[in-house]
């Protein structure tokens, strides 16, 4: 829920930097692309600000019906992605959430598709062994 509060401002922060910039837009390979970059640059800009002055809060402690039972989950995950290098949690977002191709991914942070792929198993290794994701009940 936190991740579409905030989508908000940057959504208005990214089409002010499109505006300003609407001819190397058009002029891109990959329009698409340019403006998955001008998004994920205007994420991390916003996350490096943030991390200075926020730290996550914890889960609720009372058990909620319905889909809000995985905001453990969902905090645990975030944590982990966040011990990522940025590259790699840049590739695990754009191919998990963002359902973009090797290629697409390649083509928005401006690597060869191989190295998409090896960041991603970096990435999804570095995951795997993450004590924040580790066993728990019900895993």
């Amino acid at each position: 829920m936190q991740g579409r509060q905030q989508g908000g401002p940057l959504a208005h922060q990214v089409s002010g930097t499109v505006d300003r910039s609407v001819r190397r837009v058009s002029r891109a390979n990959d329009p698409d692309a340019y403006l998955r970059r001008i998004l994920i640059n205007a994420s991390n800009r916003r996350f490096r600000r943030r991390r200075v002055t926020e730290q996550p809060g914890d889960p609720p402690d009372t058990p909620v019906d319905g889909p809000a039972d995985l905001v453990g989950e969902r905090a645990a995950l975030l944590t982990a992605l966040h011990q990522l290098p940025p590259r790699q949690r840049a590739v695990i977002v754009l191919r998990y959430w963002q359902d973009l191709t090797d290629a697409q991914i390649a083509a928005t942070l401006g690597c060869s598709p191989g190295t998409v792929r090896s960041q991603l198993s970096r990435a999804l290794a570095k995951l795997r062994e993450s004590p924040v994701l580790g066993e728990g009940e019900g895993r």
